[in-house]
């Protein structure tokens, strides 16, 4: 049992916990998840770690409620404990110094996955800039977070409400025409991930996606997260779930997801 020490709401699905688990926390790297049960009998949810704590002990998860398991995670308050946590699980992020800008992006909740790539990027000695990107205002989160961990940050809307009207390729593709940028970090929607893959290809900048939304089980048993990478197969939660973004058949990884979509 795990318990929950604080809990933030960022919006109606969408809120923040922290957690007492010191072990994690001490072993967690950028890009790490973990598996999460609530309940008896509960379903096995994947969750990338957004932040940890070693000296409090803590790890943060960011959680939107999208089904019946994720809407009892996030009902839970300060005092309440998560039946089961697994992890930290999957490959690091490959943190590094490099010879240029490394540029940042994140879509909705792929901010939570991004931040503690934004952190480790900076603390490495990297000029890091981070591209933000949400439907509205409201949809934008960790913003505080990150900017303590950026050297400048650039918000994007679909609907214009905050930062600039736009969609985050538009953001991400003003900081590679104005200097120059050595890697492109995404996580957000497929869909995202795609066109920011597509346009980073055009420049010739490499790009890391995180394929965390695919995930089931988190053991590559389900083969739920199997997708194809440089034309070979490749399961999210085993080999993952970073990969070079160029080389990610997003459009068969969508058509799947899709499919899923449609059950009831």
């Amino acid at each position: 049992m795990y318990k929950i020490l604080e809990k933030e709401r960022f919006s109606e699905k969408v809120v923040k916990l922290v957690l007492f688990a010191p072990e994690i926390a001490k072993a967690r790297r950028p890009g790490h998840f973990v598996i999460v049960r609530c309940g008896e009998g509960g379903e096995r949810i994947p969750l990338t770690i957004a932040d940890a704590d070693v000296s409090n002990g803590t790890i943060t998860l960011v959680v939107q409620a999208v089904g019946v398991s994720t809407e009892k995670i996030c009902a839970l308050e300060p005092g309440d404990f998560m039946t089961d946590l697994v992890g930290p699980l999957g490959r690091a992020t490959d943190i590094g110094k490099r010879q240029g800008t490394v540029v940042c992006c994140g879509g909705g909740v792929g901010v939570a996955p991004l931040l503690p790539i934004i952190k480790a990027m900076k603390a490495a000695g990297n000029r890091v800039v981070s591209v933000l990107a949400a439907r509205t205002k409201d949809l934008i989160i960790l913003e505080k977070e990150v900017r303590q961990h950026s050297d400048e940050v650039v918000i994007m809307t679909d609907d214009g409400s905050y930062g600039t009207k736009g969609l985050v390729t538009a953001g991400v593709e003003n900081v590679i025409l104005k200097e120059n940028v050595a890697e492109v970090v995404a996580i957000g929607p497929a869909v995202m991930m795609k066109f920011v893959s597509l346009l980073t290809k055009k420049y010739n900048v490499p790009t890391i996606c995180s394929l965390n939304t695919i995930m089931v089980d988190g053991t590559g048993m389900c083969g739920a997260c199997r997708v194809k990478v440089g034309g070979k197969m490749r399961f999210v939660c085993v080999d993952g779930p970073e990969f070079d973004a160029h080389q990610v058949d997003f459009d068969e990884m969508i058509m799947r997801m899709k499919a899923y979509d449609t059950i009831s």
